[in-house]
């Protein structure tokens, strides 16, 4: 009797819980940022070579949804799979790991040249 009371108390919360579907998740550079709403992430990874053995870096692009539009050039993301949003689109922006440096932000305040 107590196994179906445990068993009618777990399924009511998994009713209640959105089902936790263990999606395919990658983590990469994004490489561009230039289309709305959506980024290019670039994921790098380590292979040794098929005939000589000797380690070579494959590269691969993946377009994203950034709904918010959150993510900037050089900053490292994860993307999680998705449906399919357009032709190119099969994942969406997960959260971004880690922000790139901003270049060109610290400008000195008086630069005061005289020539």
């Amino acid at each position: 009797m107590a196994e179906q009371t445990a068993r009618g108390q777990a399924a009511e919360q998994g009713a209640a819980e959105p089902h936790n579907q263990h999606k395919n998740e990658k983590g990469g550079e994004v490489v561009s940022t230039k289309m709305q709403k959506t980024i290019v992430v670039q994921i790098s990874r380590r292979v040794p070579h098929p005939l000589y053995r000797r380690i070579v870096m494959k590269h691969k692009k993946f377009y994203a949804h950034d709904e918010e539009s959150t993510a900037r050039v050089g900053d490292v993301v994860r993307i999680i799979e998705c449906r399919p949003m357009s032709k190119l689109k099969r994942w969406r922006l997960g959260d971004v790991i880690r922000r790139s440096a901003l270049v060109g932000a610290a400008q000195p305040a008086d630069l005061d040249v005289k020539i």
